[in-house]
């Protein structure tokens, strides 16, 4: 979930931007019938309505430990069950567990955000992410969880225009790399779903589309899915292209370049001597 730090970093840096206007200011104006239509925009930004909320709101917001920001979460949600707020707590909270690698707490946290607002697509796609990456064979929830994971991946999708909360004064290019950084993981996500489900066919459409989306950041595990599903339906030269891409990108000594390198291998012989061989590399978790 490295990829995710991105757009996180982005957004909630100024988090706190997003509630320090509250109690200053004014509605805006009703629109007449001669005030033509604004064009679609990213979500309203959460506010506080009160000086006591948003106070407590930065108290909470001020930890550092996720144990004790998850807690004071809470703590804020029970004091202020009507706050706008609690959602912004619930991300920053997920966010530092994500920093940790801890899926399941990335999951907990990120669901609470999600049944407070269901249309952010950061919680979305970060659990959808998390599911998919803490997910085994044999997981009696295995299905349920894969279920919730796309849901969750497709609601992202849906909603990155529409759902993102930008605070003021973020770079339209910054706020663009983050959209595509949001669509990238959620299809990714769905790429993994289809991978687990034998789908090679969809698997393939939607790592090609994560990869598609980063170009200028290419990520090399995705590559290395992405040959994994075209190795899989027999497409040789197209899965050691992508092999060859992922072996390109992949961080010197990593698991990633391993696992890469041992796929271009074998995809190299395979194609040489056009003959059967081993079962394709798993895919990395």
């Amino acid at each position: 979930m490295i990829r995710t730090y991105t757009f996180l970093a982005l957004l909630l840096t100024a988090t706190a931007s997003l509630a320090q206007t509250a109690t200053t200011q004014a509605p805006p104006p009703a629109a007449s019938a001669s005030t033509p239509a604004a064009p679609a925009a990213a979500a309203r930004q959460p506010q506080a309505k009160t000086k006591e909320e948003f106070d407590a709101y930065n108290a909470a917001a001020s930890k550092t430990d996720a144990a004790q920001m998850e807690a004071a979460a809470d703590e804020f949600a029970q004091k202020f069950p009507n706050s706008e707020l609690k959602e912004l707590l619930y991300v920053r909270t997920m966010s530092i567990y994500q920093q940790q690698n801890n899926s399941a707490k990335v999951i907990a946290t990120g669901r609470k955000a999600i049944e407070l607002n269901p249309t952010n697509p950061v919680p979305l796609v970060a659990v959808a992410s998390a599911l998919v990456m803490d997910t085994r064979e044999n997981d009696m929830d295995r299905d349920s969880r894969y279920a919730e994971a796309g849901k969750d991946a497709k609601a992202g999708l849906d909603n990155v225009d529409t759902g993102l909360q930008i605070p003021p004064g973020i770079p339209p290019e910054s706020v663009a790399a983050a959209k595509a950084n949001l669509r990238s993981i959620s299809y990714d996500s769905l790429g993994v779903i289809a991978m687990n489900k034998k789908d090679y066919a969809a698997a393939e459409q939607n790592f090609q589309q994560a990869a598609d989306l980063m170009k200028s950041q290419p990520d090399a595990v995705v590559y290395l899915r992405l040959s994994v599903a075209q190795d899989n339906q027999g497409k040789y030269p197209q899965a050691l292209d992508s092999a060859n891409k992922a072996v390109q990108y992949a961080p010197e000594g990593s698991a990633e370049k391993n696992l890469a390198k041992q796929q271009q291998d074998r995809l190299q012989k395979l194609i040489t001597e056009k003959a059967p061989s081993a079962a394709p590399t798993a895919q990395p978790h």
